[in-house]
């Protein structure tokens, strides 16, 4: 009834609806630009960060190179790896730390990338699959045992078992079949294809200690 009111003495003074209509929108709008300016200029604005809150941009150490990305407080290493920075070599299989197909290094150390938090590796080495090969195009001796022994049917698994196997080597360059079989328990293939697997492992066992 208020407004109703409103616009009859807009009229009566002479002013159209629609002149008054858009007066009353500038006003809304210049109030409301008003009220963003003096919240920002708030001393709470200037206030830090709440206690246990995690900054979003943070740097990333990935195959030796220094990454600037944007991350959630509840972001996985494996969603930021391939969805942020397009390292796609890890895959997301069961997202729940159980088929290995996520595995990365993390100072040397392989681990499921799908159940570690972006935020806690910052400082840390992070090596994918893609970070295993040299400058010059040579592939890493696991790879190079993998493509010699022809270890995996649809390869989706491998990128995980690859990088399980860098681990192994590098920590024990001579491996017994049942030690290797060991450290690679915690990887899953698909296809079954086990044997075949093992065999490039002990392959790339060999290759290790040619290398060292």
């Amino acid at each position: 009834m208020a407004d109703v009111e409103l616009i009859t003495d807009a009229a009566q003074q002479g002013v159209s609806r629609r002149s008054f209509i858009k007066g009353v929108i500038a006003a809304g709008a210049t109030a409301s630009t008003a009220s963003y300016l003096f919240r920002n200029s708030s001393p709470l604005a200037a206030l830090p960060t709440a206690q246990g809150s995690v900054e979003r941009l943070i740097t990333l150490t990935v195959n030796g190179q220094q990454r600037r990305v944007d991350v959630l407080a509840q972001e996985t290493l494996a969603m930021t790896l391939r969805y942020k920075l397009g390292l796609t070599g890890p895959k997301l299989g069961c997202d729940r730390a159980e088929c290995g197909a996520c595995t990365v290094l993390i100072d040397g150390v392989n681990r499921y990338s799908c159940s570690i938090l972006t935020h806690t590796v910052r400082g840390q080495e992070i090596t994918t699959i893609e970070g295993l090969e040299s400058a010059n195009g040579r592939l890493h001796p696991v790879q190079q045992a993998v493509v010699d022994e022809g270890g995996f049917q649809c390869a989706f698994c491998a990128p995980g078992f690859i990088m399980s196997m860098v681990a192994t080597v590098e920590a024990n360059p001579n491996p017994t079949r049942e030690e290797m079989a060991h450290a690679l328990s915690g990887n899953l293939c698909r296809c079954g294809d086990y044997n075949k697997i093992l065999d490039s492992a002990m392959r790339a066992a060999e290759y290790a200690r040619r290398r060292a």
